[in-house]
């Protein structure tokens, strides 16, 4: 057993001493964070201070991966738009859902405050869609959401394959036109995605409103006879490559870090940090994982519900580098309250990053992802002999 030293002990006892100043008129939301010792509180704090010390670095990448209803409660015009336009956003992965009811801002549709203790048969008998203590109007904005998504869906730059990236891009353009004709100010995740040149994905597509949509409107064609003019179709796996372009774009062409703000769990959670076990894995690239990593959940890792594990068993997977653990910060927190605090406490304490406008470069991006590909891909002439037997 090892002998346990005077100096072993400094180092338990190294942090700040817990002393917080009394909590007064003066008390901004910085002081107010900087003053959180413990719990999660204190995991609050460490988050802040990441975001601060680390994701405000010109050379670190990035990504924000949402789940849960975040757009419905207005956490778009609120917090997130401002940290994408502060630039310390540089690619997304969004539910579908978030990205749905994120179009009833752009199109001025309102929801409204409410409250979860309501006949649910009643709200139907009206009208009326909830979502917990949001309420809205099922005609006038989820019924002609989906009138206008049709019509724009319609249109000549959708008639191809195409993965979430381009078609996000596309959808962007129209808000961005919807929030200038309305007057409106800047709403739309999606819209700011576009200006801002951030790529943004859904790992499930055909798991939300949107992609209803476009199922039936192939259905509507395919019934029609119109098929040969209907020719979206969503490809899961331009996605997975060119997501896994970015991070391996940051890491080994530019030199620089990789940091996930992971909003809740789900699909895309996991989706952003398989990127790395893609890079290792799949296409067998030598790379260590994400460098910084910050989860806000309320999930439990013991029941198998914390989508994408802790940091720790994440670095099992070669999703987060083993080494950089210790900066690494969850904090099990309603998102509603953790995210507008630490979109506050980075437009107060950093100053705006560059954007890198990932959009932009994912032609060079997926180039290098074939570049490090073919360089690596010794493991695979099996495959290719494989591959090469469907033509015969």
């Amino acid at each position: 057993m090892k002998k346990t030293t005077h100096r072993d002990k400094e180092k338990y006892l190294a942090g700040k001493r817990i002393l917080p100043a009394p909590i007064s008129k003066e008390t901004d939301i910085v002081k107010l964070i900087d003053n959180l010792d413990a719990y999660n509180g204190g995991r609050l704090r460490a988050a802040c201070h990441l975001l601060r010390d680390k994701y405000s670095k010109p050379d670190v990448t990035v990504g924000l991966s949402l789940a849960g209803a975040l757009t419905p409660a207005g956490l778009g015009p609120s917090a997130i738009v401002p940290l994408m336009n502060h630039g310390f956003v540089d690619w997304i992965v969004a539910t579908g859902a978030n990205m749905y009811h994120d179009l009833h801002y752009a199109f001025n549709l309102p929801m409204h405050r409410g409250t979860y203790r309501v006949d649910d048969a009643d709200l139907r008998k009206q009208g009326v869609t909830r979502i917990y203590d949001i309420l809205f109007d099922y005609k006038d904005v989820l019924m002609e959401t989906d009138r206008r998504l049709n019509r724009i869906l319609c249109r000549p730059e959708f008639q191809k394959e195409m993965g979430t990236r381009e078609f996000y891009y596309h959808l962007g353009k129209v808000m961005n036109d919807y929030e200038a004709a309305d007057h409106l100010g800047e709403v739309s995740i999606v819209a700011a995605a576009y200006r801002n040149g951030i790529p943004v994905f859904t790992s499930s597509p055909g798991d939300s409103t949107i992609g209803m949509n476009i199922a039936g409107l192939e259905l509507m064609a395919k019934a029609e006879g119109l098929q040969d003019l209907f020719k979206l179709k969503i490809n899961p796996s331009i996605d997975v490559n060119e997501s896994t372009a970015v991070v391996l774009n940051a890491k080994r062409y530019e030199h620089g870090k990789t940091g996930v703000i992971l909003i809740g769990g789900g699909s895309p959670k996991n989706f952003m940090l398989q990127t790395e076990p893609q890079i290792q894995e799949v296409l067998m690239i030598p790379e260590v994982g994400q460098d910084y990593d910050i989860n806000i959940t309320d999930a439990r890792p013991d029941t198998g519900g914390l989508s994408g594990a802790p940091p720790s068993e994440a670095a099992s997977w070669g999703k987060i580098d083993p080494d950089k653990l210790d900066e690494a910060v969850t904090a099990y927190l309603d998102v509603t309250l953790a995210l507008p605090l630490m979109t506050a406490y980075v437009v107060q304490t950093t100053k705006p990053k560059k954007l890198k406008r990932l959009y932009d470069r994912a032609a060079e991006l997926n180039e290098r992802l074939i570049e490090s590909f073919l360089e690596n891909n010794h493991e695979y002439g099996e495959f290719k002999d494989l591959i090469k037997k469907l033509s015969a």
